[in-house]
């Protein structure tokens, strides 16, 4: 079934935060700096972003210690996976018009 393009959710086809949460999609969860190394992203942006994501009830964030030093630990919730999966599902149908196999 066909969605259109404005059905998509805007908060993940942000292209920042599509890397975002395709990064989180893969793993149990990611450390900050794995992520801001993976997404080539400024410290500043990625916080921004994650923020957003964080709001929306997508992604859990977590601040504990490894050691003395402060780790910020990041993973997808529940709705946070569900989310990208609509949205890999919603956009296979426009990329199959598009990209012929």
């Amino acid at each position: 079934q066909n969605q259109p393009l404005d059905a998509l959710d805007r908060l993940v086809h942000e292209p920042a935060r599509l890397i975002i949460v395709s990064q989180l999609y893969v793993v149990e969860s990611a450390d900050f700096l794995f992520l801001q190394k993976q997404s080539g992203l400024t410290q500043g942006n990625l916080s921004s972003h994650l923020s957003k994501l964080e709001s929306a009830g997508y992604v859990e964030i977590e601040k504990t210690y490894l050691g003395k030093k402060p780790r910020t630990l990041l993973r997808l919730t529940t709705v946070g996976r569900v989310a990208f999966e609509t949205y890999v599902a919603s956009m296979r149908p426009l990329l199959d018009r598009v990209i012929p196999y």
